[in-house]
């Protein structure tokens, strides 16, 4: 996983180029929105708490209507919080983990309304696992101004990151009495969402995202989650950056 997660960044380096820029149909420029805003998600991932954490937003604007079909790929970015087994009962024994940056890239496919990704990072810091999602969206011009989209989406992940967060190994089994969890990598949740863009000034917007997951096979069986249903809620601002080839 970690040499595929390397031919993607390398891929990613070629495809931004401006000659490869064309060949795919990507024209001459390229429209980004970037911000920050704040998610309520579960505590930890399996936790039935919500507490917030920081939404980094970093989103391909070329689906917005007017924009020619065909391929984009941006970086991909996502934060996860540290946890640490002493804030919460049920860990009781488990080992902390530091808060995590993954960093990678993304590739899109528009075809009309429709856009379909796939998303690869490698983790730094609390896990260093590589980590993805497959999934689409289909886009609904309310107005100007205001801009949804539905989703679905499948979250992967290797061995190393799925052992981070749902793994119990045996010294962790000893202190806190619960049962030895070796999870294997894969598909681990399955999220579907709601997201909304409102531009209330020109190149500037609220964004919105609801979400519901739904944790998957060795993840969810672990013995540290106390729920499979993992839902969230984000909002934050955008500033929409436009950048030519």
């Amino acid at each position: 996983m970690t040499r595929i997660a390397a031919l993607a960044l390398l891929a990613a380096t070629a495809l931004t180029s401006p000659a490869a820029a064309q060949s795919l149909g990507l024209g001459r420029g390229l429209s980004v929105d970037t911000g920050l805003g704040v998610k309520y998600s579960p505590e930890f991932m399996g936790s039935d708490n919500l507490d917030a954490s920081p939404w980094i937003i970093l989103r391909n604007s070329d689906a917005d209507a007017g924009k020619k079909d065909g391929i984009s790929v941006l970086p991909s970015l996502n934060y996860i919080g540290k946890r640490d087994s002493s804030d919460h009962e049920d860990l009781r024994g488990m080992e902390d983990i530091g808060r995590a940056g993954e960093f990678g890239v993304k590739l899109s496919w528009r075809m009309g309304d429709m856009t379909s990704y796939g998303a690869i990072r490698k983790g730094f810091g609390g896990h260093h696992g590589v980590v993805g999602e497959l999934g689409a969206k289909y886009r609904y011009e309310v107005s100007d101004q205001l801009t949804l989209w539905t989703g679905a989406e499948l979250g992967l992940g290797d061995q190393d990151f799925t052992g981070t967060y749902f793994g119990v190994d045996e010294g962790e089994s000893l202190a806190g009495g619960k049962p030895v969890h070796n999870p294997d990598g894969g598909a681990y949740i399955a999220r579907i969402s709601v997201e909304a863009r409102y531009e209330f000034m020109p190149n500037t917007a609220l964004m919105g995202r609801l979400t519901y997951g739904r944790l998957l096979g060795d993840a969810g069986d672990s013995p540290l989650v106390q729920t499979r249903s993992q839902p969230s809620i984000s909002i934050g601002v955008a500033r929409r950056l436009n950048f030519r080839f």
